[in-house]
Order: C-alpha cells, then sequence, then structure tokens
C-alpha cells in the first residue's frame, strides 16, 4: 500500500511562534514566554503524515530566493530530503506569527509571499507521473493565482485528463480553511464539481455552508459534492459524512493541551493516509484523532517523522 503516491500542493513558510500569557489589548506592554521560528505551512504541515508514515509523497511548494525565511525553508526542506519543491527566483516566502495563549490557543498573523502562489510551469517535473490523492488548501485558491490552480485540477482531477503531460492527479482533498467563506463562490463551486473529498472544522463548515449544525452543514456540503466530508470539532470529536449520505461520529481522545497549532493539518494529513491505506472510516479516523491529539499535546506544528511511524505501526497493526 506505501508505494501509492500522494500530491500536496500548497504552501511551505516559517512559523514564528510566540507563547505569552493572553493576547495583548490596545496600548499593553507585555513580555513573551518565548518564540522561536519552526516550519509551517498547511500543505508542508499535512505533508508530514503521511511522508512520516514512509508514503511517496511530493510537496509542491514554492520556494523562494530573498529573504530569511525562503533561506530557513530551503534548507530544511532540503535537510528532509523532501521531494517537489519548486524555487522562484526574485521572491520570498512568508511567515505565520502564532501566538499561543496559556491555555494552548492559538491566533494566526499570516505574512504572506511566493508560498502561495501557483503557476502551471510549478507541475513540469510531474509529467507522466500518477498520484492517489491531491490536497489544497483554501488559502491558495484564495490568492489571485487561485483561477490558475483550480484550471489545471479541472485538468487532471479524477483521471480525465486528456492532455499531453499525462499527469493524473488522482481524487482531490480539499481543506477550504478558516477563509474559506472569502473565496469567492464561483472558485468554490468549480471546486466541489470536481467532488472532492472536504475535510474542515466546524466553525469552517457552519461558515461555509450557512448552516446553524455542523450537522446541518455537513448534508449541504456533501450535497455539492458527493464525496466523503469530514468535520473536526475538537474536544467533542470528529463527524463525517460519507458518500451515500450516512453520518457518523467519533469522541476525542483525552489529551492535556500544550497548543493547537497545526491540529487541523495534521488530521487532514492522517485522513489521506488512512484513505490511501484503504482502511475502513472507523480505523482512519481513530488514526487521525491519535495524531492529532499526539500533536495539541506537544508544542508545534508537527510531530517528528519517528513518532508518526510509530503511531502508523502501532495502530495499522491493532486497529480494526
Amino acid at each position: 500500500m506505501l508505494n501509492k503516491k500522494l500530491l500536496i500542493i500548497g504552501s511551505t513558510c516559517v512559523d514564528v511562534i510566540i507563547k505569552l500569557d493572553h493576547l495583548p489589548v490596545t496600548g499593553e506592554d507585555m513580555h513573551p514566554e518565548w518564540q522561536h521560528f519552526a516550519m509551517g505551512g498547511c500543505a508542508y504541515n499535512v505533508s508530514q503524515v503521511p511522508y512520516g508514515c514512509g508514503f511517496d509523497v511530493t510537496l509542491l511548494t514554492p520556494v523562494g530566493t530573498l529573504g530569511v525565511y525562503s533561506g530557513f525553508v530551503r534548507t530544511n526542506l532540503l535537510n528532509q530530503g523532501i521531494k517537489g519543491p519548486v524555487t522562484v527566483e526574485g521572491a520570498g516566502n512568508g511567515c505565520c506569527y502564532c501566538f499561543v495563549e496559556k491555555d494552548g490557543e492559538r491566533t494566526f498573523v499570516s505574512l504572506h509571499g511566493v508560498e502561495y502562489s501557483f503557476h502551471e510551469s510549478y507541475t513540469e517535473k510531474l509529467k507522466n507521473h500518477s498520484f492517489e490523492y491531491t490536497y489544497i488548501c483554501g488559502l491558495e485558491v484564495e490568492e489571485e493565482t487561485g483561477y490558475e490552480l483550480i484550471e489545471w485540477l479541472e485538468n487532471h482531477v479524477n483521471r480525465v485528463s486528456s492532455d499531453s503531460d499525462g499527469i493524473d492527479a488522482g481524487t482531490l482533498v480539499y481543506a477550504p480553511g478558516p477563509r474559506g467563506v472569502n473565496i469567492s463562490p464561483d472558485k468554490n463551486e468549480r471546486i466541489f464539481a470536481l467532488k472532492p473529498v472536504l475535510h474542515l472544522n466546524e466553525d469552517e463548515a457552519i461558515a461555509l455552508s450557512g448552516e446553524n449544525t455542523p450537522e446541518a452543514a455537513a448534508s449541504r456540503l456533501q450535497k455539492k459534492t458527493g464525496n466523503l466530508l469530514v468535520i473536526t470539532m475538537g474536544e467533542k470529536g470528529v463527524l463525517w459524512m460519507e458518500k451515500d449520505g450516512s453520518l457518523h461520529r467519533m469522541p476525542s481522545r483525552k489529551v492535556t493541551v500544550k497548543d493547537t497549532i497545526g491540529a487541523g493539518d495534521s488530521h487532514c494529513g492522517a485522513v489521506i493516509t488512512g484513505l490511501s491505506m484503504e482502511w475502513n472510516m472507523e480505523k482512519t479516523m481513530s488514526f487521525a484523532g491519535f495524531i492529532s491529539g499526539e500533536v495539541v499535546s506537544r508544542e508545534g506544528a508537527v510531530l517528528p517523522s519517528k513518532d508518526i511511524k510509530n503511531i502508523f505501526d502501532d495502530l495499522s497493526s491493532h486497529i480494526d
């Protein structure tokens, strides 16, 4: 099963993580407990779960040549042996200021760089490659180059491509994210028409659907896509709706929260892993819940690869 190939399209940036007691109010002076740089970006975070499990992962992520953030990203991707980064000359990567309060909740302030762009030229090295799943995030769709990304997906998702480049993007996994509601409706509708697996949290699902409950949101959105839909709900667990419209729930694990950075991304990466393994949904959601629970119980957005592999090996052997 591990020979299946995955394509993760999107951002790799620098998380500037700032730990403080509470978010400051206007005019307040305060000292954070600490700050540090870490690798981040939705696509990078998602990719780390299947990558840590030993999957063949291509992270199609733009990396600039200007500035300290570009250097940090480029060096770390090279050291990890990640394949797929695209060098963009004369541009720079951005960062995400992650303010983490004492209860573990996080607030993001993002400075976007080249990492959120997409151009068809980025896919030059993907010619004659086939992928089981392709992941995208709403942040890239929202950008001006989002239309170029959507057009590329329309030509390559679901094995309908007749282009000469021979790229088969497989099934699309779409995580609209917290700004999904800000994406122009025509963009979202074109993506929904590709029948993607949708991955959202409760607030995102309610905002994007216009409904008042996660159950109603799931029903409304799943009718648009006709595919699996997953809604994470924090300590309330996870809700998912399958292709046949059946609704299922699973409670969350009890964990002590250090910070919630990367929780949704890691859950999505674990769902993609489970789908690629052709596990049933209960096993997939158990794995995803375990991975995301471990992420929030530690500081930072991703787990070390060895820890991910240990969890994968253990759960793949014991969960039926």
